[in-house]
C-alpha cells in the first residue's frame, strides 16, 4: 500500500515546487519592473513612451 501513496506524495511535492517557483516569478517580475522604473527615473526616460514589456 505504500507503493499507492507514494506517487500522491510526489505529486504534492511537485505542485507545492511549482507554486514556489510561481511565486518566485511574480516577485521578480515585480523586483525588475521596480528595478527598471527607477533607473528610468533616475536617467530621466519617458519609461511609458519606450512602452516596455
Amino acid at each position: 500500500m505504500t507503493e499507492n501513496t507514494h506517487p500522491d506524495r510526489r505529486n504534492l511535492l511537485l505542485e507545492a515546487a511549482q507554486e514556489e517557483m510561481v511565486k518566485f516569478e511574480r516577485k521578480e517580475n515585480e523586483f525588475r519592473k521596480k528595478d527598471r522604473e527607477e533607473r528610468a527615473a533616475e536617467l530621466h526616460l519617458p519609461l511609458n513612451a519606450l512602452k516596455v514589456h
